[in-house]
């Protein structure tokens, strides 16, 4: 539980140290761990009695983290959020006011915002975070919104909004509704193979990450020889678009598409390697784009292959 909302300062063979701060507290609300669960489980773990000024830190870091996300959908980008007060307040600022799209046609409430379903969180997530040995298993009884909802600001726009949402002490959560995109083209054939197996600690990193059907923005880490290539490449095969894969030198990019291809069925013409010595066709349709840092950064003079590509 401690690694999920605390940064670790000391780890030696007996006793760990770990720190609560800001960021950590915002990567628990991030993955569905509430400011009432935080401090109800942190009460019945420790040892004393758990401190008022921790229990107000964690509220003062919590109470507005995760109340509301920033979704792409059908390439369009929408504030979404369980509580219309806050969608109301994000748009007392001027700045993302003049950032809102107008929808026509869509089911709104009397503040015209879109109502929806909620995308819940799996089920393993949730069970993941209670305490399996607990004699007491106390039943959450608040009851929490089945709907949400939202509306579509512009696309250029969203760097500014984002940027104001933090300003406002709410700091959007990220997140792509890949499983009901229908205006970008799947990946063709792109499934692992029957022979590829991920570990336990794998399959938990990815439902973080996919943990209510949708792909959140955020960071994988593992330890050297883990398996982080495998978990990318199964992240990326779940998604099933079009991907850039991101390298730190070009020995990499090829060690990343021969993952692709002894992991997965796709088709070796939907990989595609973007470098200095080596510049694949890119498909038309939809495919995994394999290149390095530098190649996406430069700011000199392109060759015309090198244009074409970006």
């Amino acid at each position: 539980f401690l690694v999920a909302i605390a940064e670790p300062v000391a780890r030696p063979e007996f006793v760990h140290q770990y720190k609560l701060t800001p960021y950590s507290l915002y990567a628990a609300v991030a993955t569905n761990i509430d400011t009432e669960r935080i401090i109800s489980v942190l009460d019945k773990l420790s040892k004393n009695k758990l401190p008022k000024e921790i229990e107000k830190f964690i509220r003062d870091c919590t109470q507005k983290y995760g109340k509301a996300k920033l979704v792409l959908k059908h390439n369009k980008f929408y504030v979404e959020s369980e509580f219309p007060q806050v969608l109301r307040e994000l748009l007392r600022d001027p700045v993302i006011a003049q950032s809102r799209v107008k929808e026509d046609g869509a089911a709104t409430d009397e503040h015209g915002f879109i109502v929806q379903g909620k995308a819940e969180e799996m089920k393993e997530n949730l069970h993941n975070l209670e305490e399996e040995d607990s004699d007491d298993d106390e039943e959450d009884t608040t009851k929490k919104p089945s709907t949400v909802v939202s509306f579509q600001i512009k696309g250029e726009a969203v760097e500014k909004v984002k940027r104001q949402a933090i300003e406002l002490d709410y700091p959007l959560m990220e997140e792509y509704d890949f499983r009901n995109d229908q205006t970008n083209p799947n990946v063709h054939q792109f499934d692992l193979k029957p022979h590829t197996r991920i570990r336990r600690y794998q399959e938990r990193s990815l439902a973080k990450m996919f943990g209510n059907g949708r792909a959140r923005s955020g960071i994988i880490v593992l330890p050297c020889g883990a398996g982080k290539t495998l978990t990318g490449v199964t992240a990326a095969q779940t998604i099933k678009k079009s991907c850039v894969a991101l390298c730190t030198n070009a020995v990499s990019v090829l060690q990343w598409k021969y993952q692709f291809q002894l992991w997965t069925n796709i088709p070796d013409d939907r990989i595609c390697v973007f470098t200095s010595d080596r510049k694949d066709k890119i498909h038309p349709e939809a495919c995994v784009l394999v290149t390095t840092y530098t190649m996406v950064s430069y700011s000199g003079k392109r060759s015309e292959k090198s244009q074409e590509v970006m």
